[in-house]
């Protein structure tokens, strides 16, 4: 009896996922048409909004030092009125709403653009903040928390030496 090769020749030695490529010419096209997008947005800087268009997540650093605890968060285009800041004894809190409108008007033509993104970042703590001292800040876009430590955080510290084998 004789037998009978079940794949076509054009997938011998290949991979299972390039035997699907060969066999299904729009897996091929959808990673061609990926590749696309990519090189095509690749340039942009899009790293601040996900992929949904109605939320906007800023970028927030947060430094230790031996007096206190610094949180920044980078909130271009945004008022102090459209922060709110929070803070609880475990967790500092900060949200708000981005809203932008564009109008250009001309002689024949009037244009607007609309951007809106909500967004709520959570920031656990130590339970050494002097939380009656925090202080919250917000110059060119940037908004800066101030969490001093307890006198007892402060005197807490104690450095650890460390010992190579």
């Amino acid at each position: 009896m004789a037998r009978k090769e079940v794949a076509p020749q054009e997938t011998k030695g290949k991979s299972i996922a390039q035997s699907r490529e060969l066999l299904n010419p729009f897996l091929s096209f959808r990673r061609d048409l990926d590749r696309l997008m990519d090189d095509f947005f690749g340039g942009f800087d899009l790293r601040p909004f996900s992929s949904r268009p109605d939320t906007f997540v800023p970028h927030v650093d947060v430094v230790d030092t031996d007096k206190e605890i610094k949180v920044s968060a980078e909130l271009p285009g945004m008022d102090d009125k459209d922060i709110e800041v929070t803070l609880t004894a475990e967790t500092l809190t900060i949200k708000g709403e981005k809203k932008e409108v564009k109008e250009e008007k001309g002689k024949d033509y009037f244009r607007s653009e609309r951007s809106y993104g909500s967004f709520i970042r959570t920031i656990p703590l130590p339970e050494t903040i002097e939380t009656d001292n925090v202080t919250a800040s917000f110059e060119k876009g940037v908004l800066v928390v101030k969490l001093p430590k307890t006198p007892q955080a402060l005197t807490g510290t104690r450095k650890i030496p460390v010992k190579a084998d």
